[in-house]
């Protein structure tokens, strides 16, 4: 198979030119001003926990490799299929939530985004999504092995896209980085990082994973901006629309489609069809996490749960638990088991025998027998918690019976 692109002109344009610029400019500045209005809201921790699952459940599910959310949350217990491919799959859930967890604290503010545009970071970033794997989950599906953070050495075609020759790919990175890491924040920093996604994927730096290193890119570069504090990612936004998403991908593969389409060997038209749909879609995401996250309404859901649980299900849980649950939710905070029960206002057995019941449903969370207890966030609750947030994990439990 030859390679057809070997030098950095034949991705360009990485950006559209001015001209082409004051409409995606209008669109991230009503990103911007949508995402730091969310981010200044108060939020619980164990939220940020389960965004983290969604965000594994969901690009993964982009890559058609997605366990059901049961599943994922079977192996966040380390109770792991005994299918081998539905346990690899598993694994691999997991590898995402780890590696977004601790790449995370490590690119943030200005610096964490410029570095988040160096080939060291690329390498890193694959390299924390897939050395958490064991060696049998290493191959793709062709058997090849996959080397974590090892850029390829061979040539590969993806659909109709010829990715450039291997022993071009330090210099390809190389000029992404320095074009996108030169632009300035704010407003023109989400229009970068919007292409940046598409041109990585052009350029297919890795073997294997290539798609779910773009992702992470572009969730940690949103980041570091400070637009996001764990609270939403396009990657549920992605998922959701993942026929345009890949299509819109592959058609700024194309070549340019005549005079008027930009000075570059790319279409810059299809580009800007591409940024405009991730603005777009980052944009949507906050504002249905900001609809969401109306924390005001919180009591009443949480008490809604509490009445399904004590009058459907008879499952032990009582509606006295509604203070302090509304209060572990408020504060993240944990509580002693004897303050927990005080504040339920029962009587002692009464209250052992509540308490017991909300760590049996996962509606409480603790490290211990005996330790102290914080708000849990199982997927059966999410339905009455954050209705929409997660509707496949909402299918699931509904067809578990749970």
């Amino acid at each position: 198979m030859p390679a057809l692109y070997n030098s950095p002109h034949q991705f360009e344009p990485l950006l559209p030119r001015e001209a082409q610029l004051e409409p995606l400019l209008s669109q991230a500045h009503d990103l911007s001003a949508a995402a730091l209005s969310l981010v200044s809201q108060p939020a619980p921790d164990v939220l940020r926990g389960l965004l983290r699952a969604m965000n594994s459940y969901y690009s993964n599910r982009i890559e058609g490799q997605h366990t059901r959310p049961l599943e994922l949350e079977q192996a966040l217990r380390q109770d792991f299929s005994a299918d081998a491919k539905l346990a690899a799959r598993q694994r691999l859930a997991l590898a995402h939530i780890a590696a977004e967890a601790a790449l995370e604290p490590r690119f943030t503010g200005e610096a964490g985004l410029r570095q988040l545009y160096t080939p060291a970071a690329l390498g890193e970033l694959h390299h924390a999504l897939f050395a958490r794997l064991p060696e049998a989950d290493l191959r793709t599906d062709e058997g090849e092995a996959i080397t974590p953070g090892q850029l390829r050495s061979r040539d590969v075609q993806v659909g109709r896209h010829i990715a450039p020759a291997a022993a071009s790919l330090p210099g390809l990175i190389e000029r992404w980085g320095q074009v996108y890491s030169g632009v300035r924040r704010g407003e023109a920093s989400l229009v970068a990082l919007a292409a940046a996604h598409q041109r990585l994927g052009w350029v297919h730096p890795f073997i294997d994973g290539n798609g779910r290193v773009m992702r992470l890119h572009t969730h940690l570069a949103l980041g570091a901006l400070g637009y996001t504090r764990g609270l939403w990612s396009p990657l549920r936004g992605f998922a959701r629309s993942v026929e345009r998403y890949y299509a819109l991908i592959a058609a700024a593969d194309e070549a340019r489609r005549g005079d008027l389409d930009g000075r570059g060997n790319l279409s810059e038209a299809a580009l800007v069809d591409w940024i405009a749909y991730v603005l777009d879609i980052c944009l949507d995401q906050t504002r249905f996490m900001t609809g969401l996250l109306q924390l005001s309404a919180m009591e009443g859901r949480i008490a809604a749960c509490l009445h399904f649980e004590q009058t459907s299900l008879k499952s032990g849980v009582r509606i006295e638990a509604l203070r302090p649950l509304h209060y572990l939710f408020l504060s993240s905070a944990s509580l002693e088991r004897g303050d927990f029960k005080r504040m339920t206002g029962l009587g002692e057995r009464t209250a052992t025998s509540l308490l017991t019941a909300l760590l049996k449903r996962g509606l409480l969370a603790s490290d211990s027998p005996q330790g102290q207890v914080r708000f849990g966030l199982p997927l059966h609750a999410l339905r009455f918690y954050f209705p929409a947030l997660w509707p496949e994990a909402e299918a699931d439990v509904a067809q578990a019976g749970r």
